[in-house]
């Protein structure tokens, strides 16, 4: 049995038949092009035909909308229910149709997910954020089977094409801790959980760098062809530019670490010369007080201890300030690339690292290394390079300002710009083998952060340094590292990678060039959605993408760019609504009854709630929220609307379409609200055990089951049918309880077996700064099903106040009238949980105390600073089962708009109540 197994594999053709092909795609590609109409599809990237075409390698690619899609994957499709027949799989094309059993099911993937990023594919090429590829097998492995289509439509380096064939790679696999029969099913433990198969993958992004650098990774190359072009080129390069990286052997041994004996000598060591390795660059400032430059390596570089100073001295007049009080120096040059002078911020050359054989020695940059510096400076170069202009930007703006990098070239020094222009001119030559010429120019793409002036210069790491991958921020001290010596280690990089991951080119995906918002794609097309959104304003991928793509000649469209980006004027709303449109889209193409996941690093609970909310909107349910603890490398349940900084992994389902074509018949009926129930728990895990540990699965319990039904009948327009009370009331009627859990009566015999081999039920950890937190908190200590027990006021209140963190706005009642409109309490003193049946008549006292309060805020004008949080909600309940959608409107836009951002449930009503009004 091979380590690898793939989908069925149709030989190729001779080499000439190949090339026929691919000239044919390429010909109906340039005729897509010439089609006005093809150009106004959403997110159509910024280039002509020919950068397009020259990037492109179509079927599998394109730097634009990809139009052979629907044609791929009609052909998948097909090929799909081959595999499936073969490997013995049921047919599942009926599935969801007639509204009968379904031959699909999956629980949420709910276990621990630690993987780390070292690892050869991982490491080939930079970006902002990459998900490592092992992390994605272990999803695609467990929600789809040999020969299904994954769909990622925020693909970035496009980890899931990589994930989605290496699930076909028996060794792989192994690595992930599976184990592999020969047979090729896979185990966790003694589980089958997958079958051995690559699966297919669609990658879609609108940023063309990320297109580019994901069909570098998921497309086969000779390694041996790549590494010997590589070298070619470099030797080409090396005898055009090596003049640019030498310099006078007068230096002292690198590893000296005798301060005293850090000086040039006088005369050069036999005139031998050095080869450059890097050079330390540093700012120049100006005293705030005396006006005197000041070199910042020279007045704040402690380099025997490996530190900056605290404070900068001024040697002309004895002041001591800090390095924000300095004032920047600037000067006025005549930049040959643009033909005219402009204003840059003053910088000299500090520190020189070189070889002389295999010896390191450093040096301080003499009167030959500064005129090499000026001589090139002033070199013509014989290679192309892009000179764009920088767009307005929030990340673009900070080197403009900082340093008067207004060009893409200014990106780098004149000695990295001409280098990196001489290998891309033999790069990129079209001459070369398509696969071996993009993997070249990859190479390139590859080097440039490292190759830039945004490398950091750190004290304490003398031949090192980091680079901000999220910002563009240009150092005050920085690296400019010798561009052949370090395009020949990523050389031996990528040849590395390309040999780790040995794919095959049966299983390439397809990737497309464009917004996520639409595609020619049938519905129900893909068996599951695998994506990494972007998150709210942390990342501006289009400004950070920038200096590829214009070397690329392709640039991203930003208009339809879902990120919050002030220069851009896109503030939460739009970003919710871009998102929207997006997950609207991937619910269409998703088949009924499968899954997406959503990993989502979130920087705040205002973004969160509008990803939630767009995920919610278009119809998807949300079944599971895993928090990524990083400390611990394990995943812990969410139940606080608290996780700005943590890390998410969203496992949401689009429901079958039996059942919402028999909601659409039912709506606002008590049928239909626990028909969505039924449905509901059948996509929650069972049993979820951590070090021993049962976990309580949060969606399972009474509060969180109710708060899910509310949302899909309100996102769906339909009046909500039950009360709080009469819906736990209903639960207890219809379905198993375990632990404060609710169960399908087919899921108890599992959830038992590991409840008899758990050590104990782990409790939940809620967070109280409300009025609906309190109460579940409270329900937490005194149900006796969750641990709890019935307790007097007096052992109640400490508690209560050590776990409360009240918000600044809210209204809360007093602990003693919680307990009296949401518990009873005995002969004895001791508060507990009512009898369901008794709970319904305290629910109708309560309710009508939070009416009469909602009542005032209805009246008023202007912003409300104090109020009861639970009196909104049920007023927004109250008027949306009157289809009162204006009193909803009214008193949320006089809530604060944090406060009404931050609450998915106040979200939810005033956005669908929105909605309907207009």
């Amino acid at each position: 049995m091979t380590d690898q197994l793939q989908l069925p594999d149709i030989q190729p053709e001779p080499s000439t038949a190949d090339d026929a092909e691919r000239a044919a795609y390429r010909e109906r590609l340039r005729e897509h092009l010439r089609d006005p109409d093809f150009r106004t599809i959403e997110g159509f990237p910024i280039g002509d035909d020919e950068a397009i075409l020259a990037l492109s390698d179509p079927p599998y690619y394109t730097a634009c909308p990809n139009p052979f899609l629907p044609e791929i994957i009609e052909r998948w499709q097909a090929e799909r229910a081959q595999i499936r027949e073969e490997l013995g799989l049921p047919d599942d094309s009926a599935d969801n149709s007639n509204g009968g059993p379904a031959v699909y099911h999956r629980e949420p993937f709910a276990s621990d997910v630690s993987e780390g990023k070292n690892n050869p594919i991982y490491n080939a090429h930079s970006y902002h954020t990459k998900v490592p590829h092992k992390a994605v097998m272990r999803y695609i492995l467990h929600y789809t089977d040999p020969g299904d289509i994954v769909f990622d439509g925020f693909c970035g380096t496009g980890m899931a094409g990589v994930a989605a064939q290496l699930c076909g790679d028996r060794k792989a696999v192994r690595e992930l801790g599976y184990r592999v029969d020969e047979d090729g099913v896979v185990y966790d433990g003694n589980e089958p959980i997958s079958h051995l198969g690559a699966r297919r993958a669609v990658l879609v992004d609108l940023c063309p760098a990320a297109t580019f650098i994901a069909y570098n990774y998921d497309t086969p190359v000779d390694v041996v062809a790549f590494e010997r072009g590589a070298k070619r080129i470099l030797r080409e390069v090396e005898e055009e530019c090596g003049w640019m990286y030498e310099t006078l052997h007068t230096g002292w041994p690198s590893n000296e670490r005798d301060p005293s004996k850090w000086e040039n000598s006088s005369d050069p060591l036999g005139l031998s010369m050095g080869k450059i390795e890097y050079v330390v660059w540093s700012d120049i400032f100006l005293c705030p007080h005396c006006g005197v430059e000041l070199v910042l390596w020279d007045v704040a570089v402690d380099a025997p201890a490996g530190k900056f100073h605290d404070e900068i001295h001024c040697p002309q007049c004895g002041v001591q300030v800090k390095e924000r009080e300095l004032e920047r120096a600037w000067e006025m040059v005549f930049d040959i690339a643009l033909g005219r002078i402009v204003r840059r911020a003053r910088q000299k050359p500090v520190l020189i690292n070189y070889s002389v054989g295999k010896k390191r020695f450093e040096k301080k940059p003499d009167d030959s290394d500064l005129k090499l510096v000026r001589t090139i400076e002033g070199y013509r170069s014989q290679s192309w390079f892009p000179t764009n202009e920088l767009p307005n930007g929030d990340n673009t703006n900070q080197p403009k300002g900082s340093h008067g990098a207004e060009h893409v070239h200014q990106y780098f020094t004149a000695r990295n710009n001409l280098a990196l222009s001489a290998f891309w001119k033999l790069a990129s030559d079209k001459s070369l083998v398509l696969e071996i010429r993009e993997r070249l120019m990859f190479c390139a793409t590859a080097s440039m952060l490292k190759l830039s002036r945004r490398i950091i210069f750190s004290p304490a790491r003398l031949g090192g340094g980091t680079v901000a991958t999220v910002a563009l921020y240009f150092p005050s001290l920085s690296w400019e590292k010798n561009v052949i010596e370090f395009l020949r280690r990523k050389v031996k990089a990528i040849a590395k990678a390309a040999s780790v991951s040995s794919f095959s080119i049966t299983a390439r995906p397809i990737i497309a060039t464009q917004s996520s918002q639409s595609f020619a794609v049938a519905p129900s097309s893909v068996d599951y959605v695998f994506v990494d959104p972007p998150f709210g304003g942390n990342l501006m991928y289009s400004e950070l993408n920038y200096v590829w793509e214009a070397w690329l000649r392709v640039l991203t469209n930003n208009t339809p760019e879902a990120i919050v980006n002030k220069t851009q004027k896109k503030i939460l709303a739009d970003y919710q609504r871009l998102m929207e449109s997006c997950f609207q889209e991937f619910y269409r193409i998703l088949k009924p009854g499968r899954w997406m996941t959503v990993e989502f690093h979130n920087s705040s609970n205002r973004v969160w709630n509008a990803i939630q909310e767009a995920i919610l909107r278009v119809g998807f349910m949300i079944a599971d929220v895993r928090v990524l603890d990083k400390k611990q490398s394990s995943f812990k349940q969410e139940t606080s609307v608290s996780i700005a900084k943590k890390d998410l992994i969203i496992s949401a389902y689009k429901p079958r379409t039996g059942f919402e074509r028999r909601f659409l018949e039912q709506a606002g009926s008590e049928d239909g609200a626990w028909a969505f129930v039924r449905q509901h728990l059948e996509k929650l895990p069972i049993a979820v055990e951590q070090d021993g540990l049962l976990e309580v699965v949060a969606g399972r319990q009474p509060y969180l089951l109710f708060d899910r039904m509310v949302a899909f009948h309100i996102q769906r327009g339909a009046t909500v049918p039950l009360s709080a009370a009469e819906f736990y009331a209903g639960l207890r009627e219809r379905f198993v309880e375990r632990d404060g859990m609710y169960f399908l009566p087919d899921q108890v015999p599992e959830y038992d077996r590991a409840r008899l081999q758990a050590a104990e039920v782990a409790q939940l950890t809620l967070f109280v700064s409300d009025e609906k937190s309190s109460i579940q908190w409270l329900r937490q200590q005194l149900d006796s099903s969750t641990g709890g027990y019935p307790q007097t006021y007096q052992e109640i209140q400490p508690q209560f106040l050590r776990q409360l963190h009240q918000a600044r706005h809210e209204v809360l009642p007093e602990l003693s009238e919680i307990l009296e409109q949401n518990f009873l309490q005995d002969e004895v003193g001791h508060w507990y949980v009512p009898d369901p049946n008794r709970a319904g008549d305290l629910e109708k006292l309560r309710q009508r105390a939070l009416l009469r309060e909602f009542a005032e805020y209805t009246e008023g004008r202007g912003r409300l600073r104090k109020f009861r949080t639970e009196a909104v909600r049920a007023g927004f309940a109250d008027a949306w089962r009157r289809r009162d959608y204006a009193v909803i409107v009214k008193v949320a836009e006089r809530l604060p708009e944090r406060v009404l951002q931050e609450d998915p449930d106040l979200l939810m009503y005033y956005d669908n109540a929105t909605l309907r009004m207009d």
